[in-house]
């Protein structure tokens, strides 16, 4: 919209009574953009320099003099296009013309009129299939090679996220929680690794995700016909070495659900100094414990005329497998008007750092902000 003196131009629309002077109405506006918030996006990059770094984790083949998009250039259209909602590739057979976008990502010359090939001339950026080249080019790829050429290394991938969000930490952090959970990954073909799981009822992939509050540190695809027990203890490894290296003083807690609850994590941890609070999935032996405090909470509700009631019990527990030594364990008893709802977590945490009710309710309980972030993921 502009407000202009006549003489007016032609095929315009004219709103007279808004104000002194003539407002007219056109659709010469040159290029215009919905994608504003991509500046900032860009001026974030460039100052903490992430994708500078995160080029580093790929080895770029091609030859120097027959390049028109380098490294991180590319990483900077892909990424700043799925930051601003463009998922698939598809969508940057359009984006390549969009000189915004061109400018985030360093181009001297956004509109693409300098490009070599006549047909590539207004855009300034790299096309679908180029992108493609950069996303599938296997392991192995070399300069032999006669597309896929820039080759990405996945442990580097891995450290770099791990990396970034070990610089992330505050010099004075005194404690990290590690929430621990996986998600399924649906799948409708054949593809490697693909298995039926029963908890999901479907062909699935099974990716582990570690967060630290909101941050993503690791995002681990994995095949569902195994807990990959290994994997996570691999991961969980780096992850502490990497903050004891950095910031020796914090301390770390591992949080996760009954699936994570296996004596050899439990153990690494105990070995390794490493707190950690784990759902437990019930047996006889522990409702059997946990029966009277049922009772109690059941008698409650009938006398308040409450929704729920909520009894905590703390005690010691060993199962079979797991040797010797016997575990704490937290155990809720819940009575609701719909009946029993007992709840249990094991953790190496004392007693004089939390009781029971508030190790469930404030520091297990709390792992559902992670389960939100995987959702809005999904």
């Amino acid at each position: 919209m502009s407000i202009e003196n006549p003489p007016l131009p032609s095929q315009t629309l004219l709103f007279p009574e808004l104000t002194t002077k003539l407002v007219t109405v056109n659709f010469a506006g040159g290029h215009v953009s919905s994608d504003g918030g991509g500046v900032l996006l860009a001026q974030v990059d460039r100052s903490y320099g992430y994708l500078r770094r995160f080029a580093a984790c790929f080895q770029d083949y091609r030859d120097p003099d027959l390049v028109e998009h380098d490294l991180e250039e590319l990483l900077r259209q892909r990424v700043y296009g799925l930051a601003l909602g463009y998922e698939d590739l598809n969508d940057h057979d359009q984006l390549c013309s969009d000189p915004l976008l061109a400018s985030l990502c360093g181009k001297q010359d956004p509109l693409g009129q300098d490009r070599r090939r006549k047909e590539d001339q207004g855009k300034a950026l790299a096309g679908k299939s180029t992108l493609n080249r950069l996303e599938l080019t296997p392991a192995e790829a070399t300069s032999a090679c006669r597309y896929k050429k820039i080759v990405a290394d996945p442990i580097a991938l891995e450290d770099y996220f791990i990396d970034e969000w070990v610089r992330s930490l505050t010099r004075d952090a005194s404690e990290i929680i590690l929430d621990l959970d996986r998600t399924n990954d649906s799948l409708y073909g054949q593809q490697e690794g693909r298995f039926f799981h029963g908890y999901y009822e479907e062909y699935c992939y099974t990716p582990l995700y570690i967060y630290a509050g909101d941050w993503p540190v690791v995002a681990a695809l994995h095949t569902g016909d195994s807990e990959h027990l290994d994997e996570v203890l691999r991961l969980l490894a780096k992850i502490v070495e990497r903050v004891r290296r950095s910031r020796p003083q914090v301390r770390i807690v591992v949080r996760g659900d009954s699936g994570f609850c296996r004596d050899g994590l439990m153990s690494w941890c105990e070995a390794n100094k490493v707190k950690y609070v784990l759902g437990l999935a019930g047996n006889a032996v522990l409702l059997r414990i946990l029966r009277g405090s049922l009772r109690t909470a059941k008698s409650m509700l009938d006398f308040n005329g409450s929704q729920s009631e909520r009894v905590f019990r703390d005690f010691r527990y060993r199962a079979k497998s797991w040797g010797p030594a016997k575990r704490r364990v937290v155990g809720k008893a819940e009575w609701t008007t719909q009946g029993a709802n007992p709840r249990f977590v094991i953790t190496n945490l004392e007693t004089e750092e939390f009781v029971a009710q508030a190790l469930y309710q404030e520091l297990y309980c709390a792992r559902g902000n992670m389960e939100n972030r995987i959702k809005e993921k999904c």
